[in-house]
């Protein structure tokens, strides 16, 4: 299959849940309920977006500058205008295909920094496991801060479905995944050692050994400290965008930093889902919401201004990101050696 259909394909398929969801939010809710949403929405105050937009730039902006601290160890120091917009390209490509966009950032900066893209990739892999561990951690301070009213939230819509969905998995089926598992890495290894001296396994061999040399990068980092340090000011940051956002509407302008912390993790969650959050994200502010006695449509209009002032802050960042990449290679092609 050509590779342009796949994308194409994949694109629409992930986009076509989120479209499904937005039908299946929708379907219940009577047309005084989708007025009170259009009302909301259109009544919102959209003043305190302008400060969510800088907080939400200035977050772009460190994660740019924590990705550098990963290819330091490699013996590279890209400038940090072109790093963040090949962040924001990543992200900006997102929208349209999952994952695309990380695969997106890693050539552009390959490209244009001279680095191997496949330490790129070990990097960002890196990156990605740090962003896992702080999701998870901050979930669990998420639930322990507020057990009463997030932690039956999380048992009963998260925890106890994922345990039912392991339990009911008998035994035969764990043996049969990790015999599959056993035979894909046994076939590598024999694949590797019986065509060692090939093109095909000289090139794969290099491939995984960039890879796994940009994992283990963030080990040997000698400024451990700044990277901890942006880490937790791209959550803090992310808090204070979402935080911002309350004030947008009356209804949600009395919520705490608790709240916040609720959405801000299972908000999360829902930008994993599906592309750029569409269709999930204003159902998982919704119900979070509902634990805080906003009402859904109240709930539902709240989630769909954050979602669409995301966005339109990733579209904005994504297409000045296009833009100066290419202005940066015009002047770089018209200066003299």
């Amino acid at each position: 299959m050509p590779k342009l259909l796949k994308n194409i394909l994949q694109s629409a398929f992930f986009l076509g849940i989120g479209a499904l969801l937005i039908w299946w939010a929708l379907r219940p809710l009577t047309p005084e309920q989708r007025t009170d949403i259009k009302n909301s929405i259109f009544q919102a105050n959209y003043w305190p977006v302008i400060p969510a937009f800088i907080i939400g730039v200035f977050s772009h902006l460190v994660r740019a500058v924590r990705w550098k601290l990963l290819m330091h160890p490699l013996g590279y120091n890209p400038k940090t205008s072109n790093t963040f917009y090949a962040v924001m390209i990543g992200y900006l490509a997102n929208l349209a295909v999952p994952r695309l966009g990380e695969i997106a950032r890693c050539g552009i900066l390959a490209r244009y920094e001279k680095i191997p893209a496949d330490k790129l990739i070990g990097t960002m892999i890196a990156e990605r496991a740090v962003d896992l561990l702080c999701l998870i951690l901050v979930m669990f301070i998420t639930v322990m801060v507020q057990i009463d009213v997030v932690g039956t939230f999380f048992s009963e819509k998260i925890w106890t479905p994922m345990s039912d969905k392991i339990a009911s998995a008998n035994g035969s089926q764990l043996v049969v995944m990790i015999g599959i598992a056993a035979v894909v890495v046994f076939l590598i290894y024999f694949l590797l050692k019986r065509f060692a001296r090939s093109k095909a396994a000289i090139k794969l061999k290099a491939l995984i050994r960039g890879v796994m040399e940009g994992i283990l990068s963030i080990g040997k980092m000698q400024k451990k400290g700044w990277f901890i340090f942006h880490t937790v000011l791209i959550w803090v940051l992310y808090f204070g965008m979402l935080y911002a956002g309350f004030y947008c509407m009356k209804e949600t302008s009395e919520l705490g930093p608790k709240a916040c912390l609720a959405l801000l993790s299972f908000g999360s969650i829902a930008m994993i889902i599906t592309p750029g959050g569409i269709g999930a994200y204003p159902i998982f502010i919704q119900q979070t919401l509902l634990l805080y006695n906003i009402h859904e449509t109240s709930g539902y209009a709240f989630g769909w201004i954050v979602w669409g002032a995301q966005t339109i802050l990733v579209f904005a960042l994504g297409i000045y990101s296009v833009i100066g990449l290419a202005v940066a290679k015009k002047h770089t092609a018209a200066t003299p050696a």
